[in-house]
């Protein structure tokens, strides 16, 4: 079990390295990672089964405290979720008319901002000293309305570039993330807290899976990404970016604590950048994965740095002119 945790602690401390060195190599060698792709269990990509085991282990580890906060601090995870569906769809359609994007690049940023977020904003939270229940509240929530949510907001605003299909999106939502994470979560309630001792072995398989995802999408697009991507990655940065700002200027419009303004603003700049990828499979241009494969690179150097200033307890509203709360 020594060995197991060793191995958690060193893919935990170099996520981002893996992230970009795994990138890098899906460009220079690209065959093992299309090979990948053509592979299908079940009828599902590997992509997709990948995906639903990440969600699987969300619902394994949480616990009874989690799902109660929801509910004893409903006001607070309210206005959390809402904030990120709200601006990061707003945010990722102005971006996409501004810099004019090509319709599958406009599409895939919108899928993007659609998203609820990833587990990976309760990491980055408990590193930047917030508020982590309240950062697990927000992903659960976000995660079990977005079979909803994400179809709806992307055919609204996606739907200035292509007719989607919300129907097959719900359905590709309920298979890789709600079903999973049920599953994740009765599992759990059979065992109880028994399982509390494999927490950082839990990592592990999410860690890999996504280093690997990204990998499958960058490789099967390398020319048009090496073409195409600096506008994009000017605008996917943008999004995450203005994600973090407005969450923060969120919380405090809010009056909520430090913890808590920290909290909002890393769960609404992250989305779920991964799921984005494998919904994307469901449109025929497999560039619509692109702004999700920058994304997973992109909000990792981000988020690691913004949990790294804001541990350091630095005071931010110097910068955005907002006054002290009763909280503080």
């Amino acid at each position: 079990m020594e060995q197991i945790n060793k191995l958690s602690d060193f893919l935990s401390k170099y996520f981002i390295l893996l992230v970009i060195a795994v990138s890098l190599g899906s460009i220079l060698e690209p065959e093992p990672f299309i090979k990948l792709n053509k592979i299908k269990l079940f009828e599902q990509s590997l992509i997709n089964i990948g995906l639903g085991f990440i969600m699987f282990i969300m619902g394994v580890t949480l616990n009874f405290k989690d799902i109660k906060l929801v509910f004893t601090r409903f006001k607070d995870v309210f206005i959390g979720c809402a904030a990120q569906y709200i601006v990061m769809p707003l945010v990722a359609f102005m971006l996409a008319k501004i810099f004019n994007l090509p319709p599958a690049f406009a599409i895939g940023l919108v899928l993007l901002g659609t998203c609820p977020g990833g587990t990976i904003s309760n990491v980055m939270t408990y590193m930047a000293k917030g508020d982590t229940a309240l950062s697990v509240a927000l992903t659960t929530v976000s995660t079990f309305i977005s079979p909803i949510l994400t179809p709806f907001l992307t055919m609204v605003l996606a739907g200035a570039w292509l007719k989607i299909d919300a129907k097959t999106m719900f359905f590709s939502i309920i298979q890789i993330v709600l079903l999973p994470t049920i599953l994740g979560i009765l599992v759990r309630f059979m065992v109880k807290d028994s399982l509390e001792k494999f927490t950082k072995a839990f990592v592990i398989f999410p860690i890999i899976i996504v280093v690997l995802i990204n990998g499958m999408c960058v490789a099967p697009n390398r020319e048009n990404l090496l073409n195409s991507s600096f506008i994009l990655i000017v605008a996917v940065c943008l999004h995450n970016w203005i994600g973090y700002f407005i969450g923060y200027m969120v919380g405090s419009l809010a009056k909520m604590s430090s913890k808590q303004k920290k909290t909002i603003s890393i769960e609404v700049g992250l989305q779920n950048a991964s799921l984005a990828i494998g919904l994307s499979s469901q449109f025929s241009n497999p560039l619509c994965a692109l702004p999700s494969a920058i994304a997973v690179v992109i909000h990792l150097i981000s988020s690691s740095l913004l949990a790294n200033i804001f541990s350091k307890d630095l005071n931010f509203k110097k910068f955005i002119f907002v006054k002290k709360t009763q909280y503080e």
